[in-house]
């Protein structure tokens, strides 16, 4: 069942007009709501096709005219291009760096780690990092929703297939995983939808 308030809410997550602070109160909400989810994913694909069929704007010609002066001064050297101070990234942007060491989070099995690289709960992902040290295996399990997985270094081998750097695993919501190991050990990289045991894991 969806409320009234969730509608709304709905509606403003899909035209990104929620704060910081109502998106991470939404996710919790999205996280048990399968129908609150649906609607959500719909008014997204609808704001989308709003905007693609919206008219195309010719800009007026003293606007180009403005921007190629603004072009050729940059090319010449005569505007001082505006930097961000170091270590700090411009706004809505990112970045985690591979010689980072935290964020890492061990799951209950030994040799296990997973850290949570983004989450987009008004889109319904997260991706994270996995990394499961040499002659690790992970027990046999359900999965909730689908997963997506890439492998960034090492072996792991998934339902008798021996996956290395490059390989790619998709697995539908509601399948079954057997044993999955690693012999070398690996560092991999998964999408996993909000309501993943292991992107609330990795949150807490």
């Amino acid at each position: 069942m969806i409320t009234e308030q969730q509608q709304e809410q709905a509606a403003l997550c899909a035209l990104g007009l929620l704060s910081a602070h109502e998106q991470e109160q939404f996710a919790g909400e999205l996280q048990t709501n399968s129908e609150l989810r649906e609607l959500l994913w719909s008014l997204q694909r609808t704001a989308d096709r709003v905007v693609v069929a919206g008219p195309t704007v010719t800009p007026r010609p003293e606007l180009k005219s403005k921007v190629l002066q603004r072009v050729r001064a940059a090319a010449a050297g005569e505007v001082e291009e505006k930097r961000p101070e170091a270590g700090v990234p411009p706004a809505g942007l990112q970045f985690s760096m591979a010689a980072e060491t935290t964020g890492w989070k061990q799951l209950p099995i030994p040799g296990a780690w997973i850290k949570l690289l983004s989450l987009e709960p008004a889109r319904g992902y997260a991706v994270l990092l996995g990394k499961l040290d040499a002659g690790v295996r992970y027990p046999a399990h359900i999965n909730i929703g689908p997963e997506d997985f890439y492998i960034l270094t090492g072996d792991l081998h998934v339902s008798g297939r021996a996956l290395g750097p490059g390989d790619f695993h998709h697995a539908e919501a509601g399948s079954q995983h057997d044993e999955n190991y690693s012999v070398e050990g690996c560092t991999l990289l998964a999408v996993l939808t909000v309501d993943d045991p292991l992107v609330s894991f990795a949150r807490s």
